[in-house]
Protein backbone atom coordinates (compact mmCIF):
# COMPACT_ATOMS: atom_id res chain seq x y z
CA UNK A 1 0.00 0.00 0.00
CA UNK A 2 1.31 4.13 -0.84
CA UNK A 3 2.59 5.40 1.93
CA UNK A 4 -0.07 8.51 2.59
CA UNK A 5 2.90 10.82 3.35
CA UNK A 6 4.65 10.06 -0.21
CA UNK A 7 1.62 10.62 -2.27
CA UNK A 8 1.19 14.04 -0.64
CA UNK A 9 4.96 14.63 -1.10
CA UNK A 10 4.14 13.60 -4.95
CA UNK A 11 1.70 16.52 -5.40
CA UNK A 12 4.32 19.27 -4.60
CA UNK A 13 6.99 20.45 -5.54
CA UNK A 14 10.90 21.02 -4.10
CA UNK A 15 10.78 24.79 -3.61
CA UNK A 16 7.67 24.86 -1.57
CA UNK A 17 9.09 21.81 0.26
CA UNK A 18 12.42 24.27 0.53
CA UNK A 19 10.23 27.12 1.86
CA UNK A 20 8.91 24.89 4.58
CA UNK A 21 11.81 23.37 5.60
CA UNK A 22 13.21 27.54 6.02
CA UNK A 23 9.77 27.99 7.81
CA UNK A 24 10.49 25.13 10.51
CA UNK A 25 14.39 26.00 10.52
CA UNK A 26 14.99 22.68 9.35
CA UNK A 27 17.90 21.53 6.67
CA UNK A 28 17.32 19.47 3.59
CA UNK A 29 17.51 21.22 0.71
CA UNK A 30 20.67 19.84 -2.13
CA UNK A 31 21.19 21.50 -5.20
CA UNK A 32 23.82 20.86 -8.19
CA UNK A 33 22.27 17.28 -8.50
CA UNK A 34 20.55 17.99 -12.29
CA UNK A 35 18.30 15.06 -13.81
CA UNK A 36 19.92 12.78 -16.50
CA UNK A 37 16.90 11.11 -17.16
CA UNK A 38 13.15 10.65 -16.98
CA UNK A 39 10.88 13.13 -16.78
CA UNK A 40 9.30 15.01 -13.71
CA UNK A 41 9.68 15.10 -9.96
CA UNK A 42 9.83 12.03 -8.14
CA UNK A 43 9.07 11.17 -4.33
CA UNK A 44 9.49 8.01 -1.95
CA UNK A 45 11.10 6.66 1.00
CA UNK A 46 15.12 5.89 0.65
CA UNK A 47 17.05 3.51 -0.04
CA UNK A 48 20.78 4.05 1.12
CA UNK A 49 23.85 2.72 -0.08
CA UNK A 50 27.39 3.64 -0.13
CA UNK A 51 30.23 3.39 -2.66
CA UNK A 52 33.88 3.91 -1.83
CA UNK A 53 37.05 2.71 -1.88
CA UNK A 54 37.95 -0.20 0.22
CA UNK A 55 36.96 -3.90 0.55
CA UNK A 56 33.07 -4.84 0.18
CA UNK A 57 31.20 -6.87 2.94
CA UNK A 58 31.83 -10.29 3.34
CA UNK A 59 30.01 -12.83 1.86
CA UNK A 60 29.11 -13.87 -1.91
CA UNK A 61 30.72 -11.26 -4.47
CA UNK A 62 27.81 -8.90 -5.38
CA UNK A 63 27.97 -5.96 -7.87
CA UNK A 64 27.15 -2.71 -5.79
CA UNK A 65 23.26 -1.61 -6.26
CA UNK A 66 21.82 -5.04 -6.54
CA UNK A 67 21.28 -4.78 -2.95
CA UNK A 68 19.54 -2.25 -2.91
CA UNK A 69 17.24 -2.65 -6.25
CA UNK A 70 16.06 -5.60 -4.00
CA UNK A 71 15.53 -3.87 -1.00
CA UNK A 72 13.16 -1.20 -2.76
CA UNK A 73 9.64 -0.43 -4.95
CA UNK A 74 7.20 2.03 -6.12
CA UNK A 75 7.39 3.97 -3.47
CA UNK A 76 10.89 4.42 -3.00
CA UNK A 77 14.25 6.68 -4.10
CA UNK A 78 17.49 4.77 -3.93
CA UNK A 79 20.00 7.42 -3.03
CA UNK A 80 23.46 7.07 -3.31
CA UNK A 81 26.88 8.32 -1.75
CA UNK A 82 30.11 8.41 -3.67
CA UNK A 83 32.26 11.52 -2.53
CA UNK A 84 35.11 9.21 -2.42
CA UNK A 85 37.33 11.72 -5.20
CA UNK A 86 37.66 9.11 -7.53
CA UNK A 87 36.02 8.89 -10.98
CA UNK A 88 34.28 5.52 -11.00
CA UNK A 89 30.73 5.13 -11.69
CA UNK A 90 28.29 4.11 -8.81
CA UNK A 91 25.92 3.56 -10.58
CA UNK A 92 25.30 2.57 -14.46
CA UNK A 93 23.15 1.01 -17.22
CA UNK A 94 22.14 -2.42 -16.20
CA UNK A 95 21.16 -1.10 -12.96
CA UNK A 96 18.92 1.28 -14.23
CA UNK A 97 17.38 -1.56 -15.83
CA UNK A 98 16.68 -3.78 -12.80
CA UNK A 99 15.93 -0.66 -11.00
CA UNK A 100 13.06 0.10 -13.62
CA UNK A 101 11.81 -3.41 -13.88
CA UNK A 102 11.43 -3.19 -9.66
CA UNK A 103 9.17 0.09 -10.52
CA UNK A 104 11.96 1.83 -8.44
CA UNK A 105 10.61 6.19 -8.00
CA UNK A 106 14.08 6.75 -9.26
CA UNK A 107 17.86 7.60 -7.89
CA UNK A 108 19.93 10.02 -7.03
CA UNK A 109 23.27 9.80 -6.81
CA UNK A 110 26.45 12.35 -4.93
CA UNK A 111 28.98 10.91 -7.31
CA UNK A 112 29.38 9.97 -11.34
CA UNK A 113 26.48 8.53 -13.36
CA UNK A 114 27.79 5.64 -15.92
CA UNK A 115 25.57 5.19 -19.14
CA UNK A 116 23.49 7.92 -19.12
CA UNK A 117 22.27 7.30 -22.98
CA UNK A 118 20.89 3.88 -21.64
CA UNK A 119 19.07 5.58 -18.88
CA UNK A 120 17.46 7.84 -21.21
CA UNK A 121 15.72 5.57 -23.66
CA UNK A 122 14.59 3.68 -20.61
CA UNK A 123 13.06 7.21 -19.68
CA UNK A 124 14.18 6.20 -15.66
CA UNK A 125 14.65 9.32 -13.75
CA UNK A 126 18.30 9.88 -12.19
CA UNK A 127 19.65 12.47 -10.62
CA UNK A 128 23.53 12.81 -10.20
CA UNK A 129 26.33 14.97 -9.44
CA UNK A 130 28.44 14.12 -12.58
CA UNK A 131 28.84 11.94 -15.27
CA UNK A 132 31.49 8.94 -16.82
CA UNK A 133 32.39 6.53 -18.64
CA UNK A 134 34.80 4.94 -16.06
CA UNK A 135 33.33 1.65 -14.46
CA UNK A 136 33.19 1.19 -10.86
CA UNK A 137 34.89 -1.77 -11.08
CA UNK A 138 38.91 -2.13 -9.29
CA UNK A 139 38.04 1.27 -8.47
CA UNK A 140 34.73 1.30 -5.84
CA UNK A 141 33.03 -1.05 -4.36
CA UNK A 142 29.67 -1.20 -2.48
CA UNK A 143 30.65 -0.57 1.53
CA UNK A 144 27.34 -0.90 2.90
CA UNK A 145 23.37 -0.72 2.04
CA UNK A 146 20.75 0.87 3.95
CA UNK A 147 23.06 3.04 6.06
CA UNK A 148 23.44 6.56 6.41
CA UNK A 149 24.58 8.14 3.85
CA UNK A 150 25.85 11.97 2.99
CA UNK A 151 24.43 13.76 -0.43
CA UNK A 152 25.70 17.20 -0.45
CA UNK A 153 25.37 19.50 2.75
CA UNK A 154 22.37 16.89 3.74
CA UNK A 155 22.68 13.46 6.03
CA UNK A 156 20.42 11.02 4.66
CA UNK A 157 19.09 8.26 6.36
CA UNK A 158 16.91 4.64 5.25
CA UNK A 159 13.52 5.45 5.43
CA UNK A 160 13.77 9.16 5.04
CA UNK A 161 11.74 11.22 2.59
CA UNK A 162 13.31 12.21 -1.03
CA UNK A 163 11.58 14.77 -3.05
CA UNK A 164 13.43 15.95 -6.73
CA UNK A 165 12.68 17.88 -9.45
CA UNK A 166 14.22 20.33 -11.59
CA UNK A 167 14.89 22.72 -8.61
CA UNK A 168 16.79 21.18 -6.20
CA UNK A 169 16.46 17.11 -4.39
CA UNK A 170 14.75 17.49 -0.71
CA UNK A 171 15.83 15.16 1.99
CA UNK A 172 12.72 15.62 5.46
CA UNK A 173 14.12 13.10 8.03
CA UNK A 174 11.10 10.66 8.72
CA UNK A 175 10.37 12.20 12.37
CA UNK A 176 9.53 15.37 10.44
CA UNK A 177 7.52 14.38 7.77
CA UNK A 178 4.19 15.24 8.79
CA UNK A 179 5.06 18.67 10.01
CA UNK A 180 6.96 19.67 6.60
CA UNK A 181 4.09 18.40 4.50
CA UNK A 182 1.77 20.36 6.60
CA UNK A 183 3.75 23.36 6.38
CA UNK A 184 4.82 23.43 2.38
CA UNK A 185 0.80 22.47 1.37
CA UNK A 186 -0.36 25.29 3.44
CA UNK A 187 2.66 27.83 1.16
CA UNK A 188 1.18 25.92 -1.96
CA UNK A 189 -2.23 27.07 -1.08
CA UNK A 190 -1.28 30.40 -0.67
CA UNK A 191 0.81 31.19 -3.59
CA UNK A 192 -2.16 29.59 -4.99
CA UNK A 193 -4.39 32.14 -4.08
CA UNK A 194 -1.27 35.25 -4.65
CA UNK A 195 -1.58 33.83 -8.70
CA UNK A 196 -4.95 33.64 -8.91
CA UNK A 197 -4.97 37.53 -8.08
CA UNK A 198 -2.41 38.65 -10.29
CA UNK A 199 -4.07 36.64 -13.19
CA UNK A 200 -7.41 38.37 -12.18
CA UNK A 201 -5.44 42.05 -12.83
CA UNK A 202 -4.44 42.82 -9.03
CA UNK A 203 -1.02 44.76 -9.22
CA UNK A 204 1.84 42.50 -8.59
CA UNK A 205 3.35 44.71 -6.38
CA UNK A 206 0.30 44.62 -3.96
CA UNK A 207 0.26 40.78 -4.12
CA UNK A 208 3.66 39.95 -2.93
CA UNK A 209 4.02 42.89 -0.33
CA UNK A 210 3.59 41.83 2.95
CA UNK A 211 1.83 38.89 2.71
CA UNK A 212 4.57 37.24 0.50
CA UNK A 213 7.51 39.11 2.33
CA UNK A 214 6.25 37.53 5.85
CA UNK A 215 4.68 33.99 4.43
CA UNK A 216 7.33 31.78 6.22
CA UNK A 217 7.42 33.67 9.65
CA UNK A 218 3.49 33.35 10.19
Amino acid sequence: MTDINVQRLRRLDACAVSDALDKLGLSGAVTGLPQRSGRGRIAGRAVTMKVGPGQPPPGPPRHLGCSAIESAGPDDVIVVEQRSGIEAGCWGGLLTLGAKVRGVAGVITDGPLRDVDEAVAYEFPIFSRSLTSLTARGRVVELGTQVPVRIGSAEVAPGDYVLADQSAVIFIAACDIGRVLDAAETIVAREAAMAKAIAAGTPIGQVMGGNYEHMLKD
